[in-house]
Formats: C-alpha cells, sequence, structure tokens
C-alpha cells in the first residue's frame, strides 16, 4: 500500500487547520472575478503569500495540502513545498492534476522552472499530445530562449510555431505566442522572421489590451520590448 501523506509536519500545523485558515480567507468577491478566469478560489493572492511566508518550506505539508484538490490549498502547497523536493514522475502527475490556469501557472514557474527534472520534463511535455500539458513544455522552452539559449534550435521552434500556432487551443496558443515574442526580444538575428511570422499569422493582434500594457499580440510585444531595451541603453543627454 502507498505510505499516507503526513497530515502534520513535526512541528508544524495540520492540513486541516491549514485549510481552515484559508477557508476563512475566502472572499465571495475576489472568487466571482477568478472564475472568470477559470481559477475556483477566493482568496486574495497577498494574503495567502503571507501565509505561506508564515509557514515556511514544509514539504510533507505541501503535498497534503496539494492532495486536498482545492485551488487556494494547491496555490499554498506550491509556495511552501521547496522546489527540489519532486521527483520527475512526480511533477509529471501534479502537472496533469492542475485543473486551473493559476496552478499550472504557479506550478511551471515556481517550481518545475526550478526543479533539476526541468529540461527532461520540457522536452516530456512539449512532445505531449495533451495541449495543456504541451503548454507546459512551451512554458519552459521560452525560459531557455530568454536565459539558456544554447543548444536550442531556434530556428526550429520558429518553424513549428508558424505552422501549428494559428489553430492551436488557446492555452497552448498562449505559450507558443509567448515563445514567439521572446525569441524576437532577445535574439536579433532572429527577430525579422518572428516579426513576420507574427503579422502573417496575426493570433492575438485584437486582443484587449488595458492602457500603459504591453500588447501579447507578438509583433507588438517584440518592437516595444526592445525600444524600451534600446532606450535604457542609450545614455541620456544633457
Amino acid at each position: 500500500m502507498p505510505e499516507k501523506t503526513p497530515d502534520r509536519t513535526p512541528s508544524g500545523p495540520t492540513v486541516a487547520e491549514v485549510t481552515a485558515e484559508l477557508a476563512g480567507l475566502e472572499d465571495p468577491r475576489i472568487r466571482a472575478v477568478n472564475e472568470k478566469h477559470g481559477d475556483d478560489h477566493g482568496v486574495n493572492l497577498t494574503k495567502l503569500r503571507a501565509l505561506a511566508k508564515r509557514l515556511k518550506t514544509q514539504p510533507d505539508l505541501a503535498r497534503g495540502l496539494w492532495a486536498t484538490g482545492d485551488t487556494a490549498a494547491r496555490l499554498l502547497a506550491l509556495l511552501v513545498c521547496g522546489q527540489k523536493s519532486y521527483d520527475r514522475d512526480e511533477l509529471d502527475t501534479m502537472l496533469r492534476e492542475a485543473r486551473t490556469p493559476k496552478v499550472h501557472d504557479w506550478l511551471v514557474n515556481y517550481v518545475v522552472k526550478k526543479n533539476p527534472h526541468a529540461e527532461e520534463l520540457r522536452l516530456a511535455w512539449l512532445a505531449d499530445p495533451d495541449p495543456v500539458v504541451a503548454s507546459a513544455g512551451w512554458a519552459l522552452t521560452t525560459e531557455r530562449v530568454a536565459k539558456k539559449p544554447a543548444g536550442l534550435d531556434l530556428t526550429a521552434l520558429l518553424d513549428t510555431v508558424e505552422s501549428e500556432m494559428k489553430d492551436a487551443p488557446d492555452r497552448l496558443q498562449w505559450a507558443m505566442n509567448h515563445c514567439l515574442a521572446q525569441i524576437g526580444i532577445d535574439h536579433p538575428e532572429h527577430r525579422a522572421r518572428a516579426l513576420a511570422v507574427g503579422e502573417r499569422l496575426g493570433v492575438l493582434k485584437d486582443y484587449p489590451t488595458p492602457p500603459g500594457c504591453t500588447s501579447p499580440y507578438a509583433p507588438a510585444w517584440i518592437t516595444e520590448i526592445v525600444r524600451r531595451r534600446q532606450q535604457q541603453a542609450t545614455p541620456a543627454t544633457t
């Protein structure tokens, strides 16, 4: 029989105690806003982070919170888990269990990216037939495009984006679009093609963007971020 997940860490609170505290933070107004984005929780994230800061790193508690299946509990788990405490198969299972966008995003960005198995998972997820799982592979690829591009075939990535992004499901399309923009932003030798691909596909061209925010439309995104970086690199004249 599988081992039971500990309900209490040696010197910490029980899962039941923590979930009860989370329930006390529930705000129906926040839940209504979150549900419009597919996230079924009503906890203010500033208060959630404050609770995580108080609990500190507790891998056993994090596993118990994750096992509840509750979105707020899982978000808290991802903040207190310790990124290196999970093995490859555990992270793969968790990603497939992540039902809401926020849990999915926090798992990838706060845990997987800092885990020793990140590259192995990136390659596996990138080829996964589940578009939500594949979107995680693209998110990890975008991270490498920006920070560790050595060994990546950027031309092949652009080929894939050009042929598949237009008709990809929303979550996967968003992740591929981010990768396209990152290539154009960070790699001048591929910028012209990234701009051309974005313009031809027109993905997210009409996405509503609040004033002062950068559009997710790749050509606009690339152009704006490159402009800002060039402006920052230019010495001010007096």
